[in-house]
This record gives C-alpha cells, sequence and structure tokens, in this order.
C-alpha cells in the first residue's frame, strides 16, 4: 500500500513537562519526522510553550478538561488533519528510536489493505515476576493467561507484546506508540468511560477494532517507554481501578467469561502477595488492598 505517505502523532499529556520535551526531542531526530504533532494537555500550566520550543517540528498545541486518556485521544483525533493517512499515538514518556517513524512509514508501505493499526516495538519492557505462575498447564486450559504474545483471553486479560523479533500479528497492543489508518478513526474512538489515568482503555479499542481489521506489530520500529513517577494514581487507587476496569471491560463485551475474569483477578491477588514477600516489594501491599477492596464491592455492592 504505497498511499500511506502523511502522519499526524497525537500526545496527551499532563503535568510531565520533562517527559514531554524529551519525546519531542526524539521526534525532532527522527531520520523521518512527523507531518504533524498535536499535544493534547490537561494539567495546569507545566507545558504551556513547550510546542514553541521545538520550531523544527510542526507542533500545534491544545487544551483538554478534565483529564482523561481516553477523552484526550479523541480530541486529537478530531483536530488532526484530515488530509493526514495515518494517525498515531504516543504517550508522554515514551522515546522512539532514531530510525523508528521511518521504519514503521516502511511497514505501513507495504501493509496490506486489511491492517487496520500497527504498533511500534517495545524493547525495554520488564519481565512480569513469576510469570511461572500464569503459564502453568491450569492457567491456560482455564483461559487466564497464555504464553503466545497479543493474544485477549476469555478471563479478558491480555497477554504482553515486547521484544518481538520479526513483524507479529495480534489481537491487541498498548495504544502508548501505535499507528492507525485515519479512516478507521471515523469508525472507532475510545471509549470515555475510562476516566482519567484510564487503564485498558487501549485493550478495549484494539479488542473491538481487532473484530474488523488486523492488527500488527512493526518489529524493526523500536521504542523505549520510561514510565514517570508523576501523573499516576497512588497504588491502592490503581488497585481499585485495576479490578473495576477489568470487569468493566469484560462485562461489555460478552465473549468473555465474568467467572474466569474473576478467577484470573484473584490469581493476580495471589502473585503480587507472593511477590511482596519473596521480593520484598512492599509497595504491592496498598496496591492488593485495593484489589480487594473493589472485587468485594463488586460482589456485594458498594457500601452507603
Amino acid at each position: 500500500m504505497d498511499g500511506m505517505r502523511t502522519i499526524a502523532f497525537i500526545i496527551p499529556t499532563k503535568d510531565r513537562p520533562s517527559e514531554l520535551r524529551r519525546l519531542l526531542r526524539s521526534l525532532e531526530i527522527q531520520t523521518r519526522r512527523p507531518d504533524r504533532v498535536i499535544i493534547v494537555d490537561s494539567g495546569k500550566t507545566a507545558c504551556l510553550g513547550i510546542d514553541r520550543e521545538f520550531r523544527s517540528l510542526p507542533v500545534h498545541y491544545t487544551r483538554f478538561s478534565p483529564p482523561s486518556a481516553a477523552g484526550q485521544r479523541n480530541a486529537g483525533v478530531e483536530a488532526a488533519a484530515h488530509d493526514s493517512d495515518l494517525i498515531g499515538f504516543l504517550d508522554d514518556d515514551v522515546v522512539l528510536d532514531e530510525e523508528a517513524l521511518a521504519k514503521m512509514m516502511e511497514f505501513w508501505s507495504r501493509a496490506a489493505d486489511d491492517t487496520g493499526g500497527a504498533s511500534f516495538n517495545l524493547v525495554n519492557g520488564s519481565r512480569p515476576s513469576l510469570a511461572w505462575l500464569k503459564y502453568l498447564p491450569l492457567s491456560e486450559r482455564w483461559g487466564f493467561y497464555k504464553k503466545q504474545t497479543g493474544m485477549v483471553l476469555p478471563s479478558g486479560f491480555q497477554t504482553i507484546v515486547q521484544f518481538l523479533p520479526k513483524d507479529e500479528y495480534v489481537q491487541w497492543f498498548p495504544a502508548s506508540a501505535s499507528v492507525w489508518r485515519r479512516t478507521l478513526l471515523s469508525e472507532f474512538r475510545f471509549d470515555e468511560w475510562f476516566e482519567g489515568y484510564s487503564y485498558l482503555e487501549d485493550l478495549d479499542f484494539c479488542y473491538r477494532v481487532s473484530k474488523v481489521y488486523k492488527l500488527m506489530i512493526a518489529a524493526e520500529a523500536k521504542y523505549s517507554h520510561l514510565p514517570a513517577s508523576s501523573g499516576r494514581p497512588n497504588a491502592y487507587l490503581f488497585g481499585v481501578r485495576e479490578v473495576k476496569n477489568r470487569l468493566y471491560f469484560v462485562r461489555k463485551h460478552p465473549k468473555f467469561s465474568v467467572a474466569k475474569c474473576y478467577l484470573a483477578l484473584l490469581l493476580r491477588i495471589l502473585i503480587s502477595l507472593v511477590s511482596t514477600f519473596q521480593e520484598r516489594k512492599i509497595s504491592y501491599i496498598p496496591r492488593i488492598g485495593g484489589n480487594v477492596v473493589a472485587l468485594v464491592e463488586s460482589v456485594f455492592g458498594q457500601p452507603s
């Protein structure tokens, strides 16, 4: 498909000026620069004026409220030029390799017509703790986990996507460094029920798109994720959101098993408990507490 010649990137951000500058610097040194960069800022004032620091990039800055990764991406799509062939999403705490965009555009030049989206290839991801528990034959048989990358399982859990040696078809990938056919984004939007920091909004988006289009990882287009410490909920609130958002996703799509989701959530809590003692990760304790509270509330209803 040789018609894919222009690309606009959308960057949702909130109070992360250092990370945003680092990302823009990585775009500035690309061997093939983007045709447009749209910053959608939901923070206070920390990122104001950053667009003017990068004169060599075609940066457009806009504000959005309230903060929402899903909402900011949707707003960016609305602001993007309709003559762009492709629209990409970049989280503010990622960095592209110098040739990443050139490799991504090469990928799209040969992509099949039914390819709807492609992800850059994460090259600095961490190996999950106690992965052997996830990959037990019983876990795979019950649909909790699977060794195959980029899969969405009957429990509503997904497998990780990173370190791929070659292009590969998947059922999902993180939206944090992804590129989409622009015409597709007139059909699909991120579900803004996933508010604030969101979490799993990209899983839901990819799952819906994958029913109509193919999704792929462009292995030669590499990026790194350098998680920012700011702009994230505390461990307890994240633990609540892990359960709440997962159950919302599973109940939204009839294909998934709510019962298997509950069992997989319990297994996840067990893994966190073992990690707490085995690896002395005390920071897991409030997260586990949030998981347990959200599970109880989902079964018995929120307390009055």
